[in-house]
């Protein structure tokens, strides 16, 4: 596979005023060269669920967008910590650590994990102290 598009975003901790802007852009980008709308809306949901918890939970950091030549995008979120203490707790719907004041601007229900993974065609998530990545794979058809 090799990589025929690829773009870079850099999202800011706690920047709730720009929320979802890079998983918008992601999202129009894919629409303008041509995206299945299901998978579109699959990579959008998954897109802004792992922006917020960039915002929310850790230092800020990165998200990388390939599309491959067999049409498959991958996205990887890689944030600077500080880390996912226990990933499968993390994982379980309703589970949350976020802050008081990303709960009271609504964010932090605990559904991003789990909504992530299952719109996703392939889901990986790992984690230490100095950050998180999650990498995501999605294909035409699920």
């Amino acid at each position: 596979m090799n990589s025929v598009i690829h773009e870079k975003y850099t999202v800011a901790q706690d920047d709730f005023a720009n929320a979802g802007k890079a998983s918008s852009h992601i999202k129009e980008h894919l629409k303008e060269i041509g995206v299945d709308p299901q998978v579109l809306r699959r990579i959008a949901v998954a897109c802004y669920e792992s922006e917020i918890n960039l915002i929310i939970h850790a230092y800020g950091g990165d998200i990388n967008m390939d599309v491959f030549d067999d049409g498959s995008i991958q996205l990887v979120f890689k944030d600077k910590g500080p880390g996912i203490d226990d990933i499968e707790k993390a994982m379980t719907p309703g589970f949350s650590t976020a802050s008081e004041k990303a709960r009271s601007m609504g964010f932090g229900a605990g559904m991003g994990l789990p909504n992530i993974k299952r719109v996703s065609d392939e889901f990986d998530i790992q984690s230490s102290p100095e950050g998180t990545t999650i990498t995501l794979l999605f294909r035409e058809s699920k």
